[in-house]
């Protein structure tokens, strides 16, 4: 709805200097107050059924009860407001409901600077910075303390049943436990769903990793919906495939080559440390098998004398590392890395950097929580080549791959 010139002119009549506008007594402010309080009025009308002042009294034995002094805060500063009440004390604004002391979409604010990993100290001087309001910790508490039914809703909610590819890692943070301050896990689960579109499907804490829990958290998935995966994307943990077998009889277990990369390079000096890795990359790169075993062979011969370890390590892992030479490359570039959750943990890590140590393990999976729903905000187109992938799934999968479920737009995009 438009304002017509003619109210804001008269608004404005004695304007002089900004301070006039939106200073402390500034217009901007008066006019906030004026429509709250107007809205609210308006609103218990229509509770009552009589306008103030009406002698008809409408057809309830309620009746207006003058108002009580509140102060809200607000990106304004803070609002004196004089809410009306009713003698049954049965009304509740819907504007500026009972208890509520925040006021167009501070919480919001609070959470935005929170979600980013500012701490609680800061958030208070920026908030006084740009409004000139002091806000306590407990308010800040507050505010956040208000998403934690978001986790809890968002934690049990239905997946899909079918998800061609999942990403399951763990990172760690400091929790503190018991009067003492741990390093905690913080599993993480990634789906990629039919549409080629990333969703994380939860979070979950342990004190260590271990193939026992995701065992609990791929039952947990398979309760929630989740009937089948493809190809799960995982790091070398012991005993990691076993645990997603028992599950997910069906899936591929796909090993992380930058993590087995990683792990290699932690024996080599260095100086050397580009040399090795460049050696190595005929191996994961080869269009074969065949060819990766052969490029292996050669990186074998050129550094067991200095690195045996790492030959070994590959080779004891290649069950694991092998599977991507199944699928062609429009796959494989989803699958032989886990960058799509490395990233995510590099982003969570850079808001969890500002705590010393969580005071519980609620706190620290309502921050990840916030810091999830930034990072899936940029989740808005498909993986590369989907449409491509897809197809190669519905050949290798089969009737795995539930192509009846598919709406039009969808079998379009896929295909």
């Amino acid at each position: 709805m438009e304002i017509r010139k003619e109210i804001l002119d008269e608004l404005i009549k004695d304007y002089k200097n900004p301070e006039d506008l939106i200073g402390e007594q500034g217009l901007l402010k008066q006019l906030t107050k004026a429509l709250l309080e107007r809205a609210m009025e308006a609103e218990l009308t229509h509770e009552l059924g009589y306008e103030k002042n009406s002698r008809s009294g409408g057809s309830t034995s309620n009746r207006r009860n003058g108002s009580s002094s509140k102060t809200v805060r607000s990106k304004h500063g803070e609002v004196a407001l004089d809410v009306p009440r009713d003698r049954d004390a049965e009304f509740e604004p819907v504007l500026i409901k009972k208890h509520q002391r925040r006021f167009d979409g501070f919480d919001d604010l609070i959470l935005s600077l929170y979600s980013r990993g500012v701490s609680t100290r800061d958030i208070r001087s920026h908030i006084e910075d740009l409004y000139g309001i002091e806000v306590s910790p407990d308010l800040i508490s507050s505010a956040t303390d208000n998403v934690q039914e978001f986790v809890r809703e968002w934690q049990t909610r239905p997946l899909d049943a079918v998800y061609p590819i999942v990403y399951l890692d763990a990172l760690r943070v400091k929790i503190r436990y018991e009067g003492t301050v741990q390093n905690r896990c913080i599993y993480l689960a990634i789906g990629v769903n039919l549409e080629g579109r990333k969703e994380a499907l939860g979070l979950w804490s342990a004190e260590t990793e271990g193939a026992k829990f995701w065992l609990s958290v791929l039952t947990e998935l398979q309760n929630r919906g989740v009937r089948d995966i493809f190809i799960a994307c995982v790091d070398g943990l012991k005993g990691f495939t076993e645990a997603i077998e028992s599950v997910f009889p069906d899936t591929v277990t796909q090993l992380c080559i930058v993590h087995q990369i990683r792990n290699s390079l932690a024996y080599v000096s260095h100086k050397e440390k580009k040399k090795v890795a460049g050696d190595l990359k005929p191996v994961y790169t080869a269009l074969t098998e065949d060819e990766a075993l052969a490029a292996l062979e050669a990186f074998a011969e050129k550094w067991d004398a200095r690195y045996p370890v790492i030959s070994r390590s590959w080779r004891a892992n290649w069950p694991k590392i092998s599977p991507m030479f199944r699928f062609t490359q429009d796959i494989r570039t989803a699958i032989y890395t886990t960058n799509v959750i490395e990233s995510l943990n590099y982003s969570l890590r850079k808001i969890t950097k500002t705590r010393a140590a969580f005071p519980t393990e609620e706190a620290a999976i309502k921050l990840l929580w916030l810091g999830l729903q930034n990072a899936s905000k940029r989740w808005t187109m498909p993986i590369r080549n989907w449409g491509l992938a897809m197809n190669q799934f519905a050949i290798i999968f089969g009737d795995r791959l539930p192509i009846a479920g598919l709406n039009d737009n969808q079998l379009t995009q896929n295909f």
